[in-house]
């Protein structure tokens, strides 16, 4: 099943992000849970959040691995949301 997360950064975290980055993308890459991933840009063009697409068994499954995410773990995000995703098209 996919699942959408979408994750805002907490405000002036960009060095936060950058620090883990290449940690987030070692862990996509490991999972091979991910089928579409990309940052959330500001007005500016900065990176400000996160969103990917899983493709995992359940919820709980989705929960695990945006738990176990480097970002995550590093406290970069103020908001995450997780939900089920039908893709139409």
């Amino acid at each position: 099943m996919s699942f959408v997360i979408y994750a805002r950064d907490k405000a002036g975290a960009l060095e936060v992000r950058k620090t883990n980055r290449d940690a987030h993308l070692a862990y996509v890459e490991a999972t091979g849970v991910v089928s579409i991933a990309g940052p959330l840009l500001d007005g500016d063009g900065q990176m400000a959040g996160s969103l990917l697409v899983l493709e995992v068994e359940d919820l709980a499954a989705a929960e695990a691995w945006a738990a176990e995410d480097p970002y995550a773990k590093a406290g970069l995000f103020a908001q995450v949301d997780i939900r089920g995703f039908k893709r139409v098209r």
